[in-house]
C-alpha cells in the first residue's frame, strides 16, 4: 500500500533533493509545492495541501539570517506561524509533520554538544522564529510531530557555503573565513535520505514523535570548512586565510558553537549521520560540484596568465 507525502518547500536546497530521495521509493506518492504554489502563510491553503497526505515534510522557511534581523515579523510568520498553520492541518487530518528546524534555537555557548533537550535561548530573530515554529509542533502535535533541528547545510540546488567557497575561488587569489565559529556542515542529500527514513519508522511506530538533531557527526569551523573544500577541490589550501568572526560584522548575532548531539537517534534504532568530512568528499564527487571546482581551477589558471 502506498504512503502519501507532501513536501512544501520543493524547489528549495532541501526540498529538491527530498523530492530526488523519495522518487526511488516505490510506495510513496508525492506532492511537492514550492514557495510559489503554496504560502505556508495562509491557513486554507496550507489545509487544502495537507488534505490527503499522511506525511508532511516541511522544508519550506525564510532563510535569510540577517534579513530576518531587518523583518523579524516578515520572517516569523513563515517560521513560525506557517509552521504553525501546517501543525495544525495536520493534526486534524492525521498526518504526521516532520519539520526542518535548526542549531540557531540554542545561544551557542557551549564547548560541547548540545543535546535535543538542552535550554533554548536564541541569540538572534531568525533563532526565535524557528523555536516559535517547534513550539507550535510540539504544542499541537505531541504524537505526530518531528522537529529536525539541522544546521551549516549546503548542496547542489541554491546558494550555501561551499558552493561559494568554489565560485570565489576562481575569482580571488586569498579568502578571508571565519575561524572562531563552530558547527556542522550536512550534506541536503545526507539530510534527506534521514528524513526520509525517518518518515518511515514515524509510520511503523518505530520512531517516537519528538526532537532530533538532523546534523553531521564530528564538527569544525568555516576556516577549515573551506580549507577542505579547497583541498578536495583541487585547490590550495593555503589560500584560505583564519580570521575572527569581528572581521565580518552581520546585522544577525551568530551563536560561536553551534554543536548539536546526535542521542534520540538510538530511539529508533538509527545511529546519527556520518561525519562532515566524508559527508564532504562524496558531495564534491557529484557532477554540479565537481563542475563548480572545475571551473575555479580553469578560471584562476586564465588569471595567473
Amino acid at each position: 500500500m502506498s504512503t502519501t507525502w507532501l513536501v512544501t518547500g520543493a524547489h528549495g536546497l532541501l526540498g529538491h533533493e527530498m523530492l530526488a530521495e523519495l522518487a526511488t521509493d516505490p510506495d510513496a506518492e508525492v506532492t511537492g509545492l514550492s514557495r510559489e504554489r503554496l504560502d505556508i502563510t495562509d491557513p486554507a491553503a496550507v489545509r487544502d495541501a495537507v488534505r490527503g497526505h499522511r506525511v508532511v515534510v516541511n522544508c519550506a522557511a525564510w532563510t535569510d539570517v540577517d534579513g530576518a534581523e531587518r523583518s523579524e515579523a516578515a520572517s516569523t510568520a513563515v517560521n513560525g506561524t506557517g509552521v504553525r498553520h501546517l501543525a495544525r492541518a495536520c493534526a486534524d487530518s492525521g498526518a504526521l509533520l516532520l519539520h526542518v528546524s535548526t542549531d540557531y534555537v540554542f545561544p551557542g555557548d557551549r564547548r560541547d554538544p548540545c543535546p535535543e533537550d538542552a535550554p533554548t535561548a536564541p541569540v538572534n530573530a531568525y533563532g526565535r522564529g524557528k523555536l516559535a515554529g517547534e513550539r507550535a509542533v510540539a504544542e499541537l502535535l505531541p504524537h505526530g510531530g518531528y522537529v529536525v533541528r539541522t544546521a551549516w547545510l549546503y548542496g547542489a540546488h541554491g546558494r550555501n557555503f561551499v558552493s561559494t567557497m568554489l565560485e570565489l575561488a576562481a575569482r580571488r587569489e586569498t579568502l578571508d573565513v571565519v575561524a572562531d565559529q563552530h558547527g556542522q556542515p550536512t550534506w541536503s542529500r545526507v539530510l534527506a535520505r534521514r528524513l526520509a527514513v525517518l518518515g518511515r519508522a514515524a509510520l511503523s511506530g518505530r520512531a517516537p514523535a519528538g526532537t532530533y538533531h538532523g546534523t553531521a557527526a564530528g564538527h569544525t569551523t568555516w576556516y577549515d570548512l573551506a580549507r577542505e573544500t579547497f583541498r578536495l577541490a583541487g585547490l590550495d589550501p593555503q589560500r584560505i586565510r583564519p580570521v575572527g568572526s569581528d572581521k565580518f560584522p552581520r546585522p544577525a548575532a551568530r551563536p560561536a558553537f553551534g554543536v548539536l548531539g546526535h542521542d534520540n537517534w538510538a530511539r529508533c534504532g538509527l545511529p546519527p549521520l556520518e561525519r562532515w568530512d566524508d559527508q564532504l568528499t562524496a558531495a564534491l564527487a557529484e557532477p554540479s560540484f565537481a563542475a563548480l571546482a572545475a571551473a575555479a581551477r580553469a578560471n584562476l589558471a586564465r588569471l595567473r596568465t
